[in-house]
């Protein structure tokens, strides 16, 4: 019985993770060409919004995205909203934290590489997408890995807005059972999550070994 409520939580804590995945990472690129951006008002822009889903609790983005259009727009705010603004909140605040992480693996390409690219006549585009982004991939896959594994422990976070993943139902059966038991195997279950997304991006990190 246990088991099985925990496994419908955990089916829901596996598509926060991969919806979260799915729209932060391209958003975090879009979000690091913006901060890298030689225009002043885009690239202020994109450090401010940086900034704030850096400097706030991830809780607190999660609260305001739910509830901001309620009490800002007047809108009313259906119970189906809540997956949503989840997956909203985490996917702003993790594009955040990527698209830091692609700026560090971007800037740190040395110039050669563009002027090279320049030689055998590859526009910027093609500079980018064929030469610079395979090489960034590789310089920040140890990062996005750390950034990946802390999201599987943060889709706990959708309690917040009643979003019943797999902590919230092992504290309800906790509570019902006094007992610790749920907690120990929801433990369990973010402990093997965690290890396969672990072997996952060690095999992508060894596969982009590709000069050893």
């Amino acid at each position: 019985m246990i088991f099985s409520q925990l496994g419908k939580g955990l089916i829901v804590s596996v598509e926060i993770f991969i919806l979260t995945l799915v729209f932060s990472m391209p958003l975090g690129l879009l979000v690091s060409f913006g901060r890298m951006s030689k225009n002043i008002v885009i690239r202020t822009i994109m450090k401010v919004y940086i900034s704030i889903m850096r400097g706030t609790p991830l809780m607190l983005q999660l609260i305001v995205v739910y509830f901001a259009p309620y009490y800002v727009l007047g809108m009313k705010i259906s119970s189906a909203y809540r997956f949503i603004a989840v997956i909203i909140g985490f996917a702003v605040n993790y594009a955040a934290y990527f698209a830091e992480i692609y700026r560090g693996g971007i800037e740190s390409m040395p110039k050669g590489q563009y002027e090279a690219a320049q030689v055998l006549g590859y526009g910027k585009t093609q500079t980018f997408w064929k030469i610079i982004l395979p090489q960034v991939i590789k310089r920040i896959l140890p990062a996005v890995t750390n950034e990946i594994i802390t999201l599987v422990k943060d889709t706990s976070l959708a309690f917040v807005i009643a979003v019943a993943e797999m902590f919230t139902i092992a504290k309800q059966i906790a509570a019902a059972q006094a007992s610790i038991f749920p907690l120990m195997i929801a433990g369990a279950y973010y402990f093997i999550f965690n290890l396969v997304v672990a072997l996952v991006m060690e095999y992508a990190e060894k596969k982009c070994n590709y000069y050893r």
